[in-house]
């Protein structure tokens, strides 16, 4: 008989990880210094693009454009990059348009966790020539993308499976983000709430090992202290309670309004009888409009963070960089040029957050600003926790946690309910592909065989003939596909199906079914194992119908067909949708009461 492995025989534990884990956890380690280096070579490739762009100068200084004076001249800059980031594209891969994250969650969904060596050098290069050349980006998006592709095709030397690449993928990726803006927590939030779609000690650990590399690295480079700092007491007064609530409600709306605009740009695109190509430097000329109305607007634009947390920008320029911003961004990216979210929702979000904080409770300089920048970026990205931990690293403020929480909960709360998907999901949606972003805890794997099987089973005796069971299975009753065969003690002996019944009746044998059963071997299952186990092991071996035996005798004590495993589900549909109230007033019989929802 075919007991299954004893590995698989044994209690099941909390998790499934084992020792595999230490060596994707020193691969992590190679990957996470790939992140830093593409950060390294990004952030200086967009120095080097804006210099030569704006300031005609061969230098890889990062040089701001706050406060310049662009005149007409300026708006074919943004053109030049669009068309050279179209040539790119077309010629070289399409996966380089976008901002990168709903391309790697493609990759990580759909492409098997493999990103091509190609993708991994235009991209940053794309985004590089776009943000230099004014594109209103950041460079998370490309940088996610890039480390992403650096961790894929690491991965891709070895033997590994597909989730054993989406481990390093994404452990590429929050090492990347790390290397940008030094806020290792949130990086690793990141991977959970928006790449891994999982919560495993197999991903969660390698993806820390990545980051924590990253952070230390970076320190070498780059000065170890948060990227903006701010500081200040936090309000905890309940008329400030209120308005870290409105800050939430008012960047969840504007998170709608910000969707909306790169949406129904891209659909305006769609429309435009000129190749794809081309609509990169379309878009480009608004940029370049907007960069003269308010050159602040251009690029990654993290001065403009600063200042919003410094509280220095007078409200019409708040006003001004927060329209100007909104407007060539959504253009931009729905023309389906390369660049970030994250960097030109930080600015929107604070802008909206200083200019409501011209009518809440006046607080510390920029903390309505920063609670802006965080909630927008939680409710767009639709990842809280992360955006949370994100401005608290960002700022190092993190007395401000609390009001932080409760205005990126909110946003999320807004956006979770006014829209389907998020901003990166809608992208993925377009092309065909839907994605589910609640983590739920397998109800297969909660659930025992002993409480789906089939009981008591019906079993044909070893000693029938085959002539009788020819018989049997050609009767007019309705027969099962399959049925367990036992011996006089009740213990399997095998299984027999209408298949064997067929060969039986080309060319009978003379024997029992006992010693003719075509499955001599079946599959089996055990009452105390759970669906999940024994749904796996029915996969592998191609069958439907297993029977359950017993550990203690072997004795045939049940039968799990699909249609068992199909009650899993039920009970789970049960849960979420059967209201009973089991407390209360009345009768015992009427709180007991359900009210089912159709």
């Amino acid at each position: 008989m075919n007991i299954p492995a004893r590995a698989e025989t044994v209690a099941p534990g909390d998790f499934t990880v084992d020792t595999r884990v230490l060596l994707l956890a020193a691969m992590a380690v190679i990957v996470g210094t790939g992140g830093v280096a593409s950060a390294w070579i990004l952030l200086r490739l967009i120095a080097l693009c804006t210099n030569i762009a704006y300031f005609h100068a061969f230098s890889f200084v990062p040089r701001e454009l706050t406060g310049a004076s662009l005149g007409l001249a300026s708006i074919p800059i943004p053109v030049a990059g669009a068309l050279i980031i179209g040539l790119m594209a077309r010629y070289g891969s399409e996966k380089i348009r976008g901002h990168g994250i709903p391309e790697a969650l493609e990759a990580i969904l759909i492409g098997r966790s493999r990103i091509g060596l190609k993708v991994a050098i235009l991209k940053p290069l794309s985004s590089a020539i776009s943000i230099g050349t004014g594109g209103p980006f950041g460079a998370e998006g490309p940088i996610i993308m890039t480390g992403g592709a650096i961790g894929s095709l690491f991965a891709q030397l070895f033997h590994m499976t597909a989730s054993e690449r989406k481990v390093l993928l994404v452990a590429g990726a929050a090492a990347g983000m790390t290397a940008v803006f030094g806020t290792p927590v949130a990086a690793v939030l990141l991977a959970v709430e928006l790449l891994l779609f999982e919560w495993k000690p197999r991903s969660f650990i390698p993806v820390v090992v990545a980051c924590v590399t990253a952070a230390i690295e970076r320190g070498g480079i780059l000065p170890n202290v948060p990227l903006f700092p701010h500081a200040g007491t936090t309000p905890m007064l309940p008329e400030f309670v209120a308005g870290w609530v409105a800050i939430g409600l008012l960047c969840g709306l504007g998170s709608g309004i910000l969707t909306a605009m790169v949406y129904g740009t891209e659909d305006v695109f769609g429309h435009v009888r000129l190749h794809w190509m081309w609509w990169p430097a379309l878009g480009a000329v608004v940029v370049g409009i907007g960069g003269v109305i308010d050159p602040s607007a251009l690029g990654v634009g993290y001065a403009n963070i600063a200042h919003l947390l410094d509280g220095h920008l007078a409200v019409q320029a708040v006003l001004l960089l927060l329209v100007v911003k909104s407007v060539i961004w959504a253009v931009a990216l729905g023309s389906g040029t390369s660049g970030g979210v994250l960097a030109p929702l930080l600015i929107m979000g604070g802008a909206l957050g200083a200019l409501a904080g011209t009518v809440l409770p006046g607080a510390g300089p920029g903390f309505w600003a920063l609670l802006g920048m965080a909630a927008m970026m939680g409710g767009t990205m639709r990842a809280p926790l992360t955006a949370a931990l994100f401005a608290v690293e960002l700022t190092g403020d993190f007395g401000a946690i609390l009001p932080l929480f409760a205005a990126c909960v909110t946003s999320y709360a807004v956006t979770a309910l006014l829209l389907k998907r998020s901003i990166l999901t809608e992208k993925i949606a377009r092309r065909g592909h839907h994605i589910v972003r609640e983590y739920n805890a397998d109800p297969f794997a909660l659930t025992a065989v002993r409480e789906v099987m089939a009981t008591p089973v019906d079993t044909l005796p070893a000693s029938m003939t085959v002539a009788a069971a020819i018989a049997f299975f050609t009767a007019a009753e309705p027969r099962h596909k399959s049925y367990p065969v036992t011996d006089a003690s009740g213990r399997l002996a095998g299984m027999v199906s209408r298949a064997n019944v067929l060969d039986w009746m080309r060319a009978p044998p003379e024997d029992t079914i006992g010693g003719a059963a075509g499955d001599a071997n079946p599959t089996i299952a055990y009452p105390d194992e759970t669906a999940a186990v024994v749904a796996d092991r029915m996969v592998r071996a191609g069958t439907g119908r297993v029977p359950v035996v017993s550990r203690q005798d072997g004795r045939v004590v049940g039968l799990l067909a699909r249609k068992d495993l199909l009650r899993v589900r039920q009970r789970v549909a049960a849960e979420e949708q059967d209201r009973e109230r089991l407390w209360g007033s009345g009768s015992a019989e009427r709180s007991a009461a359900i009210s089912h929802v159709s």
